[in-house]
Parts: C-alpha cells; structure tokens; sequence
C-alpha cells in the first residue's frame, strides 16, 4: 500500500506532504501512520521544525466517511486515529507550521487547529461540515484559531471562512498567492530553525502550558458526543446521503 503522504528532511526542516488524491481524506490505517511519522519527525535528530502541507485541489478533507458509513465501527478507530494525530502536532516538541490551500475541513480543521502557526494561501478556506455528516469533533481545535461565537456559526450552518476573513481573525499568520505558499512556509520553518532548538522546545512546552485548558480533554470530550451522535438513526443517514450523493431525509422529532 502506497502511503498517503510523504516526508523529507532538510537544513532542519521536515516537510511532510498530504497526498491522497481526489481530496486527501484519510482512513483510519492512513491517521495512524500518520501520527506515527510526526511523533518520529519530532524525536529525528536535526529535526527543528515540522512543516505539513498538500497537494492537489485542497489541504485536507478529513476522514474518509465511505470507509465509516461502510462500517460504523469504525468511529472508534477513526476517532483514535485524529486524537493521535493531532495530539502529534499540538504536543511535538518541534514547532509545526501548516501551509493550506484550497478546503480545510474536518480533520483539516483539526490539524491546522493543533499546529503553532498557520499560512493560508489566498484560495484556502475553513469550514467544518461534522454536522452534516452525522458527527461531531473539530470544535476545540476550530476554537484554538476563531473566536467563540465565529466557531458557533461556523458549526451550526457549515459555512466556511476564507482566508482573507480568517487573517482578519487572527487565525492566520499569512496569505499568500498559492505559488508562493511553500516558500512562505519554509520562510518562517527557517527563522525559527536559525534558533536554540533547546530555547525552542523550552518555548513550546511553556506556551502549551498555557494555553486555556487541554485541547486533547476538550477534544476527548468532543469524542465522546460524536460516539453518541453516531448512535442515531439521523447520523446513518447523513452518512448513507453524504456517500449516494443526495440530501439526507430526516424524520421530525
């Protein structure tokens, strides 16, 4: 099996590239694998900072919902697979920079959420459609970059934001024309590389500790209303709707 992203070192830097074409959703072996490598890019000696970015149409688009609307069991996996992955990113003692472009949902919205600095090339955009299809999650980690109220709206209607309204936010450090999005990327990775890796990991686990509140408690806690979403009858069919590529028939209550 191909891997579903690829990774490379150099002058400090690891890039690690999501690339699962059409639209880079990932299975549960795919989240594990992943987490795996960035929990191992952060332990690689001369490993100073981690950069992840796509290719393709889009960042990211989450989970792979046909592999759990085939099987429901699956959330469980699927929701081990995300806590791991982004607990990687948030918790690496390497900082990570997510460079996006094009749809960030889901777990995209959960890995740029976990990452320490977000460039946005000016075609991306943030939306988390977990309602509509019939799950929860990426409420803690969408509230590590938008305001309360933003995220509320965000996950009540599924309607994105897009890059120049998120850098109006402060959810983005930069936005920038999609040819331009690596370099920019790897500008920053090379400013902070310049530095003590030990000032740095010192830094990161200072920041984290201040951070309001466990972002893997809240996400934790998040799990555990998708476990109870998912035990519906209108999540199957969002799911089942999602996958026949028609709008899902729900029963009023």
């Amino acid at each position: 099996m191909t891997r579903p992203f690829s990774t490379a070192v150099a002058d400090g830097i690891a890039e690690l590239v999501l690339d699962n074409p059409p639209v880079n959703a990932f299975d549960t072996r795919a989240q594990f694998a992943m987490a795996a490598e960035i929990e191992a890019l952060g332990r690689r000696a001369g490993v100073r900072v981690i950069v992840i970015r796509a290719e393709g149409r889009g960042f990211c688009a989450g989970i792979d919902v046909k592999e759990v609307a085939a099987d429901p069991a699956k959330i469980l996996d699927a929701n081990r697979g995300n806590y791991d992955a982004f607990a990687a990113i948030h918790l690496n003692p390497r900082p990570v920079i997510a460079a996006v472009h094009g749809y960030v949902l889901g777990g995209g919205i959960g890995i740029a959420g976990s990452a320490d600095v977000v460039v946005a090339a000016d075609d991306a955009y943030f939306a988390v459609p977990e309602v509509d299809r019939g799950g929860m999650g990426m409420g803690a980690h969408l509230q590590r970059m938008f305001p309360v109220q933003k995220v509320r709206h965000m996950y009540f209607t599924g309607l994105a934001v897009d890059a120049a309204e998120a850098h109006r936010l402060g959810a983005v450090e930069r936005v920038v024309p999609r040819d331009r999005l690596r370099e920019e990327a790897l500008d920053i990775a090379r400013t902070i590389a310049a530095k003590s890796p030990v000032m740095i990991e010192i830094a990161k686990r200072s920041l984290t500790g201040v951070e309001d509140g466990s972002l893997e408690d809240k996400y934790r806690w998040e799990q555990g209303f998708t476990f109870e979403a998912y035990l519906t009858g209108d999540s199957q069919e969002a799911r089942t709707a999602f996958v026949e590529k028609r709008d899902p028939r729900f029963d009023d209550t």
